[in-house]
């Protein structure tokens, strides 16, 4: 297929781009596709392997050259149309990772007739030549992307096809419906029941598969976006040790002297598997020090900000008026840190925790999990939807179905019910791509990372 789109992505192109971080390293990828690039490279290429006899899945190790100079010792990966990730030939190659190694070779290649690839042009030729469908080629990007595992494996089994096939499983009985609706339109008006050969089960079995799947959708975006973990309490209330206990290293100052904390620090972790930035506050309290002033007034807006607030007290000093005020006011997990060295029971609603063995931290987790989740239901071992596009072009279908029922109980003409079924049908086509447009396929792909 043959596609030019507004900023570049013309797949008639040979396209280059390097597939892995730019900065130095042991080896970089560089990625090349296009009907023509196994015989483009071998143009540069000096080896004891000709290239453009060599069958895909092979490997070859030699020079690359600019006319006499040598520009650096690779191996290249060859792979052959339909067989490559993209559906076209491609030739992958492997350098050596220093900065100016990689800006000579990828010189070269656009000196031989390569361009530099767009975001997401490699995956977007993959979707056009027919390698995977939209719902794949998200999970590409999802995957990369991922900031846990419970993430990655998420992305993993869309990538898989999980999502593809429970749409189209349900897509297969609306076209069902909609094909014994076309042949009842084909008989003349005064023989058509618009209740013969409409089969209700199989459309409420589409609905409920539908519906099942939309309801996945704010557990999948929980999972991809993950929350905001704010740690509150007065100064040495013990907050940075807490800080670190989640990040498993001394990433926070942790000192006896109050007002340590004066700005907030923040840092990425993961709780049972959701994605999370934890954030260390500044201790709240009066201050004359305009730099802690300045730290704790910056601290309330990210307090006022997160989504999951853990109010820490230090069970050495007890509830103090200020603290019993915080947790009146803001809903919040209340902990009762410093349990170590202090056997004063924890108040009603209160963790016991101490930061500093770790003893109620598990239990802790377990609250996070269950406030980040709330009353989200799911079974993670089916397909779960984390893409707002999914979830749109879902509730058009289930929107179109909803008309459907309408009409049959209304005893509507069945032409008038064959548009409705029409739009449910082709809600599902947009979703895998089966009906899509450049300016969809650009706005999508264009967030992917270059390379990829």
């Amino acid at each position: 297929m043959i596609l030019a789109m507004k900023h570049g992505y013309d797949t008639e192109d040979l396209i280059a781009a390097l597939a892995t971080p730019w900065g130095e390293s042991a080896l970089a990828v560089i990625r090349t596709s296009g009907t023509g690039s196994i015989e483009k490279i071998a143009s540069i290429f000096k080896g004891n392997k000709d290239l453009t006899s060599l069958p895909g899945y092979s490997l070859a190790y030699g020079m690359l050259m600019d006319g006499n100079t040598a520009v650096d010792q690779v191996v290249l990966g060859i792979y052959r149309a339909p067989k490559s990730y993209t559906g076209e030939d491609m030739v992958e190659l492997y350098c050596h990772g220093s900065l100016p190694g990689i800006e000579a070779v990828m010189e070269l290649l656009y000196k031989t007739g390569f361009r530099a690839a767009q975001p997401g042009e490699f995956t977007l030729r993959s979707f056009l030549n027919g390698k995977v469908d939209l719902t794949k080629a998200e999970a590409v990007n999802e995957l990369i992307l991922s900031k846990s595992r419970q993430a990655q494996g998420l992305a993993l089994d869309r990538l898989s096809g999980s999502i593809y096939d429970a749409i189209d499983r349900a897509k297969h009985l609306l076209a069902d419906i909609l094909a014994a609706v076309e042949i009842q339109l084909d008989y003349a008006e005064d023989e058509a029941d618009p209740a013969a050969g409409f089969d209700m089960d199989k459309l409420d079995k589409a609905a409920d598969m539908l519906s099942r799947l939309a309801a996945t959708y704010q557990v999948g975006k929980l999972y991809k976006e993950g929350i905001r973990i704010a740690l509150a309490g007065r100064t040495n209330a013990g907050k940075s040790k807490l800080f670190n206990l989640f990040l498993k290293e001394d990433r926070s100052i942790v000192s006896d002297i109050k007002g340590t904390t004066r700005d907030y620090i923040e840092s990425s972790v993961a709780v049972k598997g959701i994605p999370a930035v934890l954030i260390d506050t500044a201790g709240l309290r009066e201050s004359s020090d305009p730099v802690e002033a300045e730290g704790i007034r910056r601290s309330n807006m990210v307090i006022e900000n997160a989504d999951i607030i853990l109010y820490l007290v230090d069970a050495s000093e007890g509830l103090s008026d200020e603290d019993k005020a915080f947790i009146k006011d803001h809903p919040c997990i209340p902990l009762w840190n410093k349990t170590d060295i202090c056997t004063r029971p924890a108040p009603d609603g209160f963790v016991p925790i101490s930061a500093v063995t770790g003893a109620g931290f598990a239990e802790l987790e377990e609250l996070i999990f269950a406030k980040a989740m709330g009353n989200r239901k799911v079974d993670m071992a089916e397909a779960v939807i984390d893409s707002q596009r999914q979830k749109e072009l879902i509730d058009r279908s289930l929107d179109a179905i909803g008309k459907v029922k309408i009409g049959m109980a209304a005893e509507m003409p069945l032409d008038v019910v064959a548009v409705d079924l029409e739009e449910a049908v082709n809600a599902l086509g947009e979703l895998t791509g089966e009906i899509t447009s450049a300016d969809i396929l650009e706005n999508m792909f264009s967030r992917f990372c270059v390379g990829k």
